[in-house]
């Protein structure tokens, strides 16, 4: 069992990383899941150019067929060598979590597995697998904390030979942190902005960056299940200028409604109100996100979380299967079911 923190990251890469065929990568970050899962790509020592060698799938691949990631992972390369299966946009599937219950406990010897995993609670299927098995590296990804953002800072600023003042930074600070790469961008944008002139003042931060730390696909989610048509189009504006893939806010949504429907389902079971619920299933949620789950439990009824569920998984298959068209499937989906949180508050 290797359970990787976000502090044990940089040296697990450096000395460990090769120890392993297996990785499961997961977290609120999306940014810093992608970040990371190319970082432990780049180190397998697999040729990344080389279509022979690196697959990489979508987890809409799997289960269309359950047996796929067997098949990619035993098979042997065109012209041999090591290959790597990189799978991406992965929740809680039953198929994935059950092929890789096999290969952890025959861990391949030509290949490796790389999984980006959203936000898995735990007792999630897939880390239920991968976190007891030796053979399985698991590293969490979690918003950036300050140590994190100010090594962030300093790494970027000083490919550029700048200073940053301690106002500055501490305004720098404030704005980002919600998702890796989106703040390693604007860290990036303010430095290209500042080339040349020594030192970055606070004036210039408040010119060129923007509110990073917002970019998160649970603002959307919590304006859908307010109802809130407005706050979701300005939290997906915010996505989109971020680059990260409107899937994966459709898959957060279905997320979020399985969460409700196990609620709902308890609720109606025993006869309880939601805020009761709510302690024994919803102590992982921040605080500030408890009162709009509570109102979804109490305006969306069993038979309703059933059907927006499957409406849900079908608008996620259908952008694997019209990848051009992901982003106004996406949001004509979501914006749907915003419609329908309305109607039913």
């Amino acid at each position: 069992m290797a359970e990787i923190k976000s502090h044990e990251f940089d040296g697990f890469l450096q000395n460990a990383a090769r120890n392993y065929r297996i990785f499961v990568i997961y977290g609120p970050d999306r940014g810093l899941v992608s970040e990371r899962a190319a970082q432990i790509a780049a180190k397998t020592g697999v040729d990344l150019n080389d279509a022979f060698s690196l697959i990489k799938l979508d987890v809409g691949d799997l289960q269309n067929d359950a047996g796929r990631l067997l098949d990619e992972v035993n098979a042997i390369g065109l012209f041999g060598g090591e290959k790597l299966v990189w799978i991406r946009g992965v929740a809680n599937e039953k198929a994935l979590v059950d092929s890789l219950q096999i290969i952890a406990e025959s861990p391949p010897e030509a290949s490796f597995v790389i999984i980006e995993a959203g936000d898995l609670k735990k007792g999630a299927g897939l880390r239920k697998v991968a976190e007891p098995a030796r053979s399985v590296a698991t590293i969490a990804c979690y918003a950036d904390d300050a140590r994190a953002l100010n090594g962030l800072i300093d790494t970027e600023l000083a490919n550029e030979g700048l200073r940053i003042a301690p106002a500055a930074r501490q305004a720098l600070l404030e704005l980002l942190g919600g998702d890796r790469i989106a703040s390693r961008n604007e860290v990036r944008k303010l430095a290209l902005y500042c080339r040349g002139q020594g030192t970055i003042e606070e004036s210039h931060v408040m010119e060129i960056i923007g509110d990073a730390s917002a970019i998160s696909t649970d603002d959307a989610v919590d304006a859908i299940l307010k109802g809130d048509s407005k706050g979701f189009l300005h939290a997906m504006q915010k996505i989109a200028s971020s680059k990260t893939p409107m899937f994966l806010v459709l898959q957060g949504c279905l997320r979020q409604f399985q969460m409700l429907d196990t609620m709902r389902a308890e609720m109606d079971e025993k006869r309880v109100a939601p805020a009761q619920v709510m302690q024994t299933h919803g102590r992982h949620l921040h605080f500030r996100r408890k009162p709009i789950i509570e109102q979804a439990l109490k305006t969306w009824s069993g038979p309703a979380i059933a059907r927006e569920m499957n409406r849900l998984q079908s608008a996620i298959l259908q952008t694997r299967q019209r990848a051009s068209l992901e982003d106004t499937i996406a949001t004509h989906t979501l914006l749907a079911t915003t419609l329908q949180s309305a109607r039913k508050g």
